[in-house]
This record gives C-alpha cells, structure tokens and sequence, in this order.
C-alpha cells in the first residue's frame, strides 16, 4: 500500500505526452453540477432533458463501479428491488444512478433522503429507500471528512444496529471503518501499536529550521482519481491535487539521455511480452499457477530474441523493475497465471500527489475517533457472544473486532487467535505475497534536476541491481522543499535493508552525479535524508501485498471473509479489486464497516428471546426491598427453601455520593430523574462468604478489598447477572411469593457454609486515591450534558490477571448492561483542551489495581461488566453516561522529524 507506480506506468508501461497542468479535482463539481442543472426537480424537465441527465449519470455510476444495465451482487443480496430484470429493477438502476451523481456533485455536504425525494416522483418512494439505504450503509455516498458530517448521525434507519467495536490498526483502512461506524451509531475504539496514526502511510518532516519540506515516506501516489475516494476526501478538505506529469526520461548509468526512438520500441516489446503471457497461460490452463512470471518472460524474450543489443537489455531491465516496483515483489515470485488480475478494476484518470503530503488526510479522518497508541495487540479471543482483545496487559472487551494490521504482521502471527482462524484463510495468508518497496528521501538546498520533471528513470548495468535507485520522484512540486525520492525495488529492496544507509547514501549521490554532472549540473550533498527500512518495521514486515506463485485473486477475497460474525478483517490485502492502494485500504475499511453493520443488524433481528431490560429492573428491586441480610452497603437475598450453609444468594452494593440518603423509600421520592439514581452492582456469594463479610472489621471499603482477595469475585450489571444467574434469582424470586420474610442486620447470626464455587467474580476497588499520578484507575462520574449526537463506546480493560477459571469449550459470552435515561446517555471519545472527569484505565502491577470511586447525583453511571469464564478474572468496567471518555492524549497525525514509521536512518548533511 506504498505507491503503486510512478504516476505514469503501474504494470505496463504507458508513458504519454508532458503536460504541465495542475489537476483540479473542483473542476468536477462543476461539470456535474452543469449536467444536473442544479436541484430542479426531474418531473419538471422535458424528455430529453431527462435522457441526457439519465445517461450522464449512468457514466457517473460507472466510474464508481456500477454497471450501467445490472445490479451489483451485493445489490442482489441486499434485495434491493423484489423482481430481478424488469421495469422495476430499471427504475431502480436510474434512482440509484442518480442519488450517486448528486452527493458526487458536492461531497463536502450530507445528501440525505428527504433532499432526494425533492428531485424524484414520489411514485417512486420506495426505490428512494432502497437505493439510499444501500448507498449509505455500504460507503458510496455520504463518507469522508467534510466537517458537516461530523452533526450527522445515524438518522437514516440504524435502529437495532448499535454495538461495540474494537478497530486494531489505525491506517486508511482502520481509519475508514471507524468513521463510518460511528456515523452508523456504533461504540468504537481503535488500539494503534504505533504511536501515531496512517499505518504504511507516513509523512516525515524533513530539512532545516525554518524550511522544513513535507515527505512521504510510505503511501504516496493516488493511483487513478476518478472515482477515487481518496480523491473525495482532498475535496472535502479543499486540498489541491498536483498531476505527476508523464515526461519520465531515462538516463544511462554514463548519464546518456536515451533516445525516443530506442525507448519507444523496447517498451512496445515489453508490452508485447506481457501480452504473449496473457495468450499462453490461456492455452496452459491451471498449469500456469505454479510459474512465475519472471521465467514466461525470459523464455518468451529468448523465443523471439528481442532485446539482445546492451541498451535494449538494460531497458528491458527496467521495464522489469518498474513492474516488480507496482507488485513489490521479485518477478520470480510472481504468479504468471495471475500476477495481473486486478487489471480490470483500475481506477482511471491522472495519478496525483497531494499537496502538503498525505498526513493532512490521515489527520482529518483521526478527528473524533478514540485511538489508544501503543496497544500491540498479541492475542484476539473470538466467539459466539463477543471478542477480547489483549494488548500489552490489557483487556478490550467488545462485540466485535476488526483486524486491519498488515499481511506481513498476520504472516508473521504475532497475533494469537482464539480459536485459531480457520485453515482456509491461513492457507491464504500463507500463499499470498508481501514483498518490499524501500526509498531514499533527500532534501536539497535548491531542485537541480528541473522544475519541470517530476520523475525520470536511471538505468542499472546487472540484472539483479535493475530496481535499485531506478526512478525518482520530484516532490518539489507539492512538499514545500527541494525533495527528490529514489525507489528501491524488487531484488535490490531486499538487498537495501542489509546495507549500511552511509553506503546507501554514497550510491544514490553517484547516481545522481553520473546522469547531471556530464550536463555541467552540479549536485549538492542533501541537508538531511533517510533511508526507509519497512521489511524490518514490527508492524508491517514489508510494503505491500501481490499474487505469489501457487496464488490466485480469490486468496484475497479468502482474507476478506469474517469469522463467526465477530472477527473481521480489512486492509489493501483483503480487496481482490484494489490490492496494494491506498485507496484500497480505505474502501475496504467501508466495506467491513458495512459488513459489521448487516451482523449486527442480522443478529439484533433474531434475538428477540431475552427478557425485557425493565422486567429485570423490576425483579431485582422487588426482591431487595425486603433483603434477608444487610450491612452496610452490602444487601443479600436467598433462598429461604434452602437451609443450607452452602446455597447461594446475590449481593447487592449501593454506590452512593456524599450526603446521599441511604433510605430507598426517600430516595424513590426525591429522585425521579434517573440520573440521580444510586450505582447498583451485584454479584453471587454463598451464606459463608456473606457471614464473613458481616465479620470483616472496618466500613464498607475495607470489605471490597476482601471481595477480590479472598473470594475473587468480580461485581456486575442486572444484564450479567441475569445471564449467569438467571436460575438462582428464579428460585430466590419463587421462594418469596407466598412466604414471610425475616429480615437479618448486621449482629444477628448468619449463615456459615463453604461456597460451592460460584462464579468467580472480581472488582479492584482502593479506600481513598493513589498518591501517584500513574497508574490509577478512577471512575468519576461527570456532571450531567446536554444529550450530544455521537456514538457511544464499550470499553474493557485488564490491569492485570488474577485467578485462572475453568475453560469452556467456547468463547466467553459477554454480557452487557445498558441503563440509558431518556434521551440516551452518550460516551465521547475525544480530546478536551480542559481537564474533564474522565476514565482512566492502566495497567498497575503493585500494589494490585485499585478502584477510586466517586458519584455525583447528576450523572447516572452506567456499567457493563461482562463475564469471562475462559480467561482470568480481571477488571473489566464499561461506563456509559454523558460524559468524556479521554484516552491518553493521541499524538496529533503531524510531520515529526523524531518519529520514523520503521527502523528508519535520517542522516542531518553540513554543506560544503
């Protein structure tokens, strides 16, 4: 997902005419808005008008990816029209043309239904629908950064689909995924192992105080912009988009401008070569898979003896290397039979920098999204009722999980699935390549290799140094300094990591002075450079992925596919259309978040079996008003046709604030607003470990602690309990009707039984704060807000594990509690330029992990615990109130001259 060609060749080569024009993606936005003719409703124009709006729109649609005359498969699935072929589906195909041609017309604004229905016959009302919903919730209208998106949410049919999500990976794709699920209403947070965000896309800061150039050291190229999404967001933004221009000359190593004509017939033979293995692996069928592209071409090339003059070798070569350089990988390795299957789905138009870099993308689509940087995620747990995620120590618990991390990380598996993923993706992963692209960025006192170039090739004398140093990237244009960038791939990236980046160095300036200094062109030494290293990066282990020998497209399609609904994956690998973009990455982010939303949709159609959340509500109250034990804090019922030492019972724990009335009756009264209602927690306890809490010495806080040491018991929401307990309070509830009550208190004598091992719970609870800054974990509830509009978050951490439990043989489920007043409480995730209440969470080795708890009556806390029997007990809170949940501050996605994306080698040059 680094670049894919040079802006002016991708596999083949296709090098046209100089043009010095700056691309202006507006420019769109008029021409479409001319053919629309503004907002002016359909009905009233004539019927050509309409028939030339219609097929413009088609073409608009095309571009996109749609058929002009067909549905889409995932169209098909989604039901978008009841008969498939006829009038309706006609209609459809026009409706869903044009709700796309009018958000194209203006990306920067939410196009919703209602705007829609102002410029189609009402007749049509529930194609409308159809097309919009799919539109939408499938990432084709509606995405990106534009800062009128941020007030939308999901008010276009997202009942039932909320849910929590963890995102591992904060690239495009991660990225992508996130803001579209939070516009779908859903609870997101994203672990980043890096400590900053874009993943393989990394701008760096390079140059001298005062002057300092912006430089993509990863992802820089936006291959094709029509249709481009990448290009949308640069709308959106308002950012220019400079067309690298197609004059690329090539230069002997002597420095010897190669001539036209010479240039032209060897890459006319190049493409004649590649179009010789298209025809032969036809006639070879299935026994092509297991050849390599590089042995078809030198058979092929020594068949027709081409290319046998010196010159006309060395350019064969570096047609060669720039083929290995848009696959990031050896022709040796590619497959010949499928090296080239994405062909068809190439976005058109001019390939563009972006002005400023690409960090100015990554840093619009980090806005609002909680990411926790430094979370290397080793072990993702995955089943039927939910997903953990565990990253350094701690515990991300959430409904579902979407792995975005690189192919070469999951090669590597350096991440743990459990239960293992199934064989068909690993046989994928393994068959698919990961190859390398390396460069060397050097920024320059002024540009002397000219303004108006902004790439030319060099040629390399040995077959196996053709990819080293051979083209450059002028980045004058749109960095802000004299940047020039050499490419290193295929056979010599690999040979790059190995080298001492001083020699490295050496070898590029002698580049550089072989091709200019026979002009009289002098080259400076850079003021500063680096050399990239992202085969050895722990969090990528290459560049991007390609078709290997023994691989076929469908392997990535293979790597796409969810697992149980709950794992998810994304990334330039899982896209069979779009493989090793960048704008591949981000539509697959879209896509999975798409995925996630039908799951979850899927999943809330078909559990209408639990007990309504009030009826629980209910039951509980009913049996604490008259609980058979109590002290404290600390409530306990049983059941009373049990006399038994040994029966368990649930224990109920009332948080209150300071000055709060510990009468229930007063306070049933006093609070009729919901958010000043007391914290309730419970848990499940035998009548002996009830006893020995009424004989623990001490208030409340020195019994919580004996909770966790000596029991192990972990305090939970109504929805937890009924989950695990749902029998128990079923039979306490039962024994009371029809029975009297006697109420114990504290001094009256107790039951005293060993427990038959009830469900280990636990709660990390501390007397009063830690003295020390950090670690600590503080729960304060905020002051209630006003309801904000934006999705809400589930998170779970671990501080550390402290019992082992029984395994089950499935994933644990988890359990969640939500007690939303109305109108429902919202989490954000989000910097504050002022300190808030907030929630922290780390990781506190000694003594063990505490928990500071302080309530106000204006905000009601609300808890999720959830239930873990296949993994230790530990802490695990999910507060959702009106309140900010601040993550540790994110690193703004800026230029950092100190923050490399890889083991990277910046070198600062005196000038002589």
């Amino acid at each position: 997902m680094m670049d894919r060609g040079p802006g002016l060749v991708l596999k083949r080569s296709s090098r046209k005419k100089a043009t010095a024009r700056n691309y202006d993606e507006d420019l769109m936005d008029e021409v479409i808005e001319k053919h629309l003719g503004g907002v002016s409703k359909k009905k009233s124009k004539t019927a050509k008008d309409l028939e030339k709006e219609t097929e413009i729109e088609a073409m608009i649609a095309l571009s996109v990816g749609f058929p002009i005359d067909a549905l889409l498969e995932e169209e098909i699935k989604a039901r978008v029209v009841k008969n498939l072929g006829g009038k309706e589906q006609n209609d459809y195909i026009v409706v869903r043309n044009h709700i796309l041609a009018r958000w194209r017309g203006n990306v920067r604004m939410w196009l919703s239904k209602g705007q829609i229905k102002e410029t189609v016959s009402h007749e049509y009302e529930h194609l409308i629908s159809a097309a919009y919903d799919f539109l939408l919730y499938n990432g084709y209208i509606n995405f990106g950064v534009s800062p009128t998106f941020t007030t939308q949410v999901s008010e276009e049919g997202s009942e039932g689909s909320e849910g929590s999500v963890i995102i591992i990976g904060a690239g495009l794709a991660g990225l992508a995924a996130a803001r579209q699920l939070l516009s779908f209403g859903f609870k997101v947070i994203v672990l980043e192992g890096r400590n900053r965000p874009g993943g393989r896309v990394f701008t760096q800061k390079m140059g001298q105080e005062g002057k300092f150039a912006a430089v993509d050291l990863g992802g820089s190229v936006i291959t094709g912009i029509h249709a481009n999404p990448l290009g949308v967001l640069a709308r959106q933004l308002s950012i220019p988009l400079h067309k690298v221009r197609d004059n690329c000359p090539l230069y002997k190593p002597d420095g010897t401008l190669i001539g036209k004509d010479i240039d032209a017939k060897v890459e006319f033979i190049f493409n004649k070569l590649l179009d010789k293995v298209t025809e032969l692996r036809k006639i070879m069928g299935g026994l092509a898979n297991n050849i390599s592209l590089g042995t078809v071409l030198e058979k092929l090339r020594q068949l027709y003896a081409v290319a046998r003059s010196e010159d006309e070798r060395l350019l064969l070569d570096w047609h060669v290397a720039n083929l290995e350089y848009a696959n990031a990988g050896c022709v040796s390795n590619l497959s010949a039979a499928h090296w080239d299957q994405d062909d068809p789905y190439e976005m058109g138009g001019d390939h563009c920098f972006l002005a400023g870099g690409n960090w100015r993308l990554i840093k619009a689509l980090c806005e609002g999204v909680p990411i926790f940087y430094g979370q290397i995620v080793d072990t993702i747990r995955y089943g039927c009722e939910g997903v953990e995620v565990i990253a350094g120590g701690q515990v991300f618990q959430a409904d579902m999980v979407l792995c975005t991390v690189p192919l070469g990380v999951l090669k590597r598996k350096h991440i743990r699935f459990e239960p293992e993923l199934p064989k068909r993706k690993l046989a994928a992963i393994d068959r698919l390549g990961f190859g390398l692209l390396n460069k060397v960025a050097m920024v320059f006192p002024h540009v002397f290799w000219g303004e108006d170039l902004d790439t030319f090739g060099c040629l390399r004398e040995h077959c196996h140094q053709r990819g080293e140093f051979f083209l450059f990237y002028g980045y004058h244009t749109v960095s802000g300094g004299a940047v020039l960038i050499a490419l290193v791939a295929g056979e010599a990236a690999e040979a790059f990591e190995r080298t001492d980046p001083t020699t490295l160095l050496h070898r590029v300036l002698g580049v550089l002075r072989g091709i200019f200094s026979p002009k009289g062109i002098d080259v400076p030494n850079p003021i500063q450079s680096i050399c990239t290293r992202w085969g050895s990066d722990p969090f990528s282990y290459g560049s991007y992925s390609h078709v290997r020998v023994g691989s076929t497209g469908n392997d990535y399609d293979i790597l796409a596919e969810s697992v149980w609904n709950r794992l998810f994956f994304a990334g330039e690998a899982t896209t069979k259309q779009y493989p090793a973009t960048m704008h591949g990455a981000f539509l697959s982010g879209l896509r999975e978040a798409s995925s996630i939303f039908q799951a979850t949709r899927g999943r809330s159609n078909n559990s209408k079996k639990y007990m309504p959340r009030n009826l629980r509500l209910d039951i509980l109250a009913d049996l604490f008003r008259q609980p058979d034990m109590e002290f404290g804090n600390l409530s306990f019922v049983f059941d009373s046709l049990v006399d038994d030492e040994k029966s368990l019972g649930v224990m109920r724990i009332t948080f209150r604030g300071k000055g709060e009335s510990s009468n229930e009756e007063e306070l049933a009264d006093d609070c009729e607003d919901p958010s000043l209602q007391p914290l309730l927690l419970y848990t499940i306890v035998s009548g002996k470990q009830a006893h020995e809490l009424l004989l623990t010495i001490g208030e409340d806080e020195s019994r919580l602690p004996y909770l966790v040491k000596d029991f192990g018991l972990k305090l939970m929401g109504p929805s937890a309990l009924f989950s695990i307990g749902h029998s128990l309070i079923a039979s306490v509830a039962g024994a009371r009707r029809g029975r009297g009550r006697n109420r114990l208190v504290a001094g009256q004598p107790q039951l005293q039984s060993q427990p038959q091992s009830p469900p280990q719970l636990q709660l990390l609870l501390q007397p009063q704060p830690l003295l020390q800054p950090q670690p600590q974990t503080q729960l304060q509830p905020q002051p209630q807000r006003e309801p904000q509009l934006q999705p809400q978050l589930q998170l779970l951490l671990q501080p550390q594990p402290l019992l082992q439990l029984q395994q089950q043989p499935h994933p644990p489920p988890q359990l969640q509690l939500q007690q939303p007043p109305q109108p429902p409480p919202q989490l954000q995730l989000q910097q504050q330029p002022q300190p808030l209440p907030q929630l922290w969470l780390q990781q506190q080795l000694h003594p063990p992990p505490q928990l500071q708890l302080q309530h106000q009556p204006q905000s009601p806390p609300q808890l999720q615990l959830q239930h873990q029997p296949q993994s230790p007990p530990q802490l695990q809170l999910q507060l959702q109130q009106q309140s900010h949940l601040q993550p540790p501050p994110p690193p703004q996605p800026q230029l950092n001259c100190n923050c490399n994306p890889s083991p990277n080698h910046i070198y600062n040059h005196n000038q002589t």
